[in-house]
């Protein structure tokens, strides 16, 4: 192999006849085409061997392989010789043909990680021993992809076809000792025991006496067809309702039931003519970039690559119980770090503690804790009414109302009673943190921690630093971040920071096509739709007018000349409708607080469009839902622009993960600046300036769009110019 090879498979030849192949391509063993290549000219070196009586495989340092390496995949087929470039040449001619058709029996020693194409290597064994605590799994789905190296025939004849679909299209791995359970496994053993007792598992099959037995062609796992059948009719219909606007996920079901109907062979061959095809489709394109996106997060130029370490967090205070605090205080004492609740009398504690019960015995009551574990993780959670236990505090969190005076003062009483290497975070979503702490001199260890709601469920954390927040403090909230499951996003200091700044223009767009006579629930149907978990004023009823109110005032502050100014809601807030906790909002609640429209609503947009002097446009009265999406969601690229453009956010695909993980932006449209991207500057700036020069100043194009459109240039490539906030 060259010098440029990545990864390589080294063959170890024992007295006892059996060639050990080891998969080497650190971190994760992952299966690069050299690999792949290296394994099968090792397999068939193996197999022309006169002291070679049977294989095992293996993965180098604890991991057996963690997939197909993604980067050297990139949708190319670089490095394959002529005529190997064709589909099902992996597949078929590799996996099928050479490894599970070998005339001496191979078996997989599995530890760590066998995932993806990892997964496939050893279901083309002739058995499978695994650690129990390894994980085993065919994620590709969730890359827009499918499983290509024979995955959608072998699982489902190792583990019958119910939990071979949940497993795929769920993305959803199985641990050693249920996949042993399951069948997936043969034997479960120590990681001591789990070479020698492959070895001697291969040459037991050799002698007999053991199965010798092709996963390809089992057939004791697959209900009769009839009942198939009605698997694959339930696995589509919930395919369907769950994901609308994804194709691969349908497409899997179809090819494995083509096995099922056809054979395994039409089946295999089925399967390498659509993954290579997915391989270029805009679905893959934009989950892949997510699933690097949210890796690169937590690198932040000139904070963790100067080489500071971590501290150790021993304890979390958090001030305020609502449902935020509680939120945050169940996500810390879920990843076993205690935690003192503070509020400012027994009745909103009690009511505080309450709700991480209740977060808690959800849990429980859904099977994912016992009730042993519900008690050792609700005791780590203490509460106060003063700060006299905050002195051995390693982090506090404020996570009380958008009051800028009441967060003032406590900060100030933060700076008194924490020790002085506590780091002082806000929980805000909106309010400048120079403002926050200006009454303190510990500016240095003053950090935004931004969860969103509810905060022990929703995946990104929001740090935000101001020019005097330390870099310690910033790798500190990091390491924190992640341990407790969150993806964290570094960004500048500003009014509403990255996501909500981001998004402040979606609301306000709705609210103007509604005063020009778009209809609102029409809005919300569009944007379901295109992907969001629901529209705009159906999030406004769940958030709360009260919240959306000091929200906007604050964007009306900062943002006077680009902020839609309506009175919309405050009518609404006159009659008590402020959204889901009154049960009339946009829409009407029912005591299980399901929505329903309501033609009331229609008499405030009246009154709200007369207040403000507009007229009905038949223009927007008759918008497609195309139309909609673009009008709602390029504000929002504007505004994502502006971001960058004020160094607010290091990088584009930061913006990305913010609007995924943050506001429920559709993950395989890639986040807000991809999809910007796969439309194109020119087009956005078009679009909006056409928009400003009939309805205002809302939705004129910033300069850094028009900039960037009068190139055709993407508006993710980095910035040159902007001096970062960061």
């Amino acid at each position: 192999m060259g010098s440029g090879a990545k990864g390589r498979t080294i063959m170890e030849v024992g007295a006892d006849g059996v060639a050990l192949l080891t998969i080497v391509n650190p971190p994760v063993n992952s299966l690069s085409f050299d690999v792949l290549c290296n394994l099968k000219d090792s397999y068939e070196q193996a197999l022309r061997r006169d002291d070679v009586k049977a294989i095992v495989i293996t993965g180098e340092k604890g991991k057996f392989s963690g997939g197909f390496d993604i980067a050297a995949f990139g949708g190319t087929q670089r490095g394959l010789r002529e005529g190997e470039e064709k589909p099902g040449y992996i597949s078929i001619e590799i996996i099928t043909d050479t490894f599970e058709a070998a005339r001496k029996p191979s078996v997989a020693a599995i530890d760590g990680l066998a995932l993806g194409g990892g997964l496939e290597v050893a279901m083309a064994c002739h058995a499978r021993i695994s650690t129990p605590t390894a994980q085993l799994g065919l994620p590709e789905l969730q890359l827009g992809i499918i499983p290509g190296f024979g995955g959608t025939q072998r699982l489902p004849r190792l583990v019958g076809l119910s939990k071979a679909l949940e497993m795929m299209l769920m993305s959803k791995p199985v641990k050693g000792q249920e996949a042993y359970t399951l069948g997936l496994v043969d034997a479960i053993v120590s990681p001591d025991e789990l070479v020698n007792t492959a070895r001697q598992w291969a040459l037991d099959i050799l002698d007999r006496r053991r199965p010798w037995a092709a996963s390809l062609y089992k057939t004791d796992k697959i209900e009769p067809l009839g009942e198939a059948r009605e698997i694959f009719k339930f696995a589509r219909a919930q395919v369907r309702k769950q994901a609308p606007n994804l194709k691969h996920p349908l497409l899997c079901i179809d090819i494995i039931e083509e096995g099922i109907v056809s054979g395994p062979r039409a089946g295999l061959w089925k399967e390498a003519e659509a993954s290579r095809a997915l391989q270029h489709s805009d679905t893959s394109k934009s989950l892949i970039h997510i699933f690097f996106a949210q890796r690169r997060t937590s690198k932040v130029p000139g904070v963790t690559d100067i080489g500071l370490v971590p501290r150790r967090v021993n304890k979390v205070a958090i001030v305020g119980g609502g449902l935020m605090g509680s939120g945050i205080a169940t996500a810390l004492i879920l990843r076993n770090y205690p935690v003192i609740l503070k509020e400012v009398n027994d009745k909103f504690l009690q009511a505080g503690i309450g709700r991480v019960r209740a977060n808690l015995q959800s849990r429980v009551k859904k099977g994912k804790m016992s009730q042993e574990k519900f008690e050792k993780t609700i005791s780590l959670l203490k509460g106060v009414l003063d700060y006299e236990r905050f002195k051995d505090v390693d982090i506090v969190i404020e996570a009380v109302i958008e009051n800028l005076s009441l967060k003032q003062q406590i900060f100030a009483d933060l700076e008194k009673y924490c020790p002085p290497h506590c780091i002082l975070a806000s929980n805000t979503s909106t309010i400048d943190l120079n403002l926050i702490g200006e009454k303190t001199r510990s500016q240095n260890r003053i950090v935004g921690a931004h969860f969103f709601s509810p905060a022990h469920v929703m995946p990104l954390l929001e740090i935000v630093r101001t020019e005097q927040t330390s870099p310690q403090v910033i790798v500190d909230l990091l390491d924190a971040g992640k341990k407790i499951n969150k993806t964290p996003v570094v960004v500048g200091n500003c009014a509403g920071f990255a996501v909500n700044r981001m998004f402040f223009p979606y609301p306000e767009a709705a609210v103007l096509l509604v005063e020009h006579g778009a209809d609102p629930y029409r809005i919300d149907r569009a944007s379901t739709k295109f992907g969001m978990p629901m529209g705009p004023f159906r999030l406004a009823d769940l958030v709360g007018f009260g919240v959306a109110m000091a929200s906007g005032m604050q964007y009306a502050e900062h943002f006077p000349e680009r902020t839609y100014k309506s009175m919309l809601v405050p009518l609404m807030q006159e009659d008590k409708r402020a959204g889901e906790t009154t049960r009339k909002g946009f829409y009407i609640y029912d005591k299980n607080r399901k929505a329903s429209p309501d033609p009331e609503l229609y008499k405030y947009i009246e009154k709200s469009r007369s207040v403000s002097g507009v007229t009905i446009d038949p223009k927007v009265v008759k918008l497609s839902d195309n139309e909609i999406v673009e009008m709602i969601f390029f504000p929002v690229v504007n505004e994502a622009c502006r971001v960058l453009a004020e160094g607010i956010a290091v990088k584009a695909a930061d913006l990305d993960i913010a609007a995924v993980m943050g506001m429920g932006f559709p993950p395989y449209r890639g986040g807000i600046m991809f999809w910007a991207d796969s439309l194109g500057s020119t087009y956005i700036y078009s679009r909006l300036e056409e928009w400003s020069k009939m309805y205002g100043e809302f939705f004129k194009p910033c300069a850094y769009l028009a900039e960037r459109a009068s190139k055709g240039a993407p508006l993710s490539s980095p910035v040159e110019q902007a001096t970062s906030r960061l």
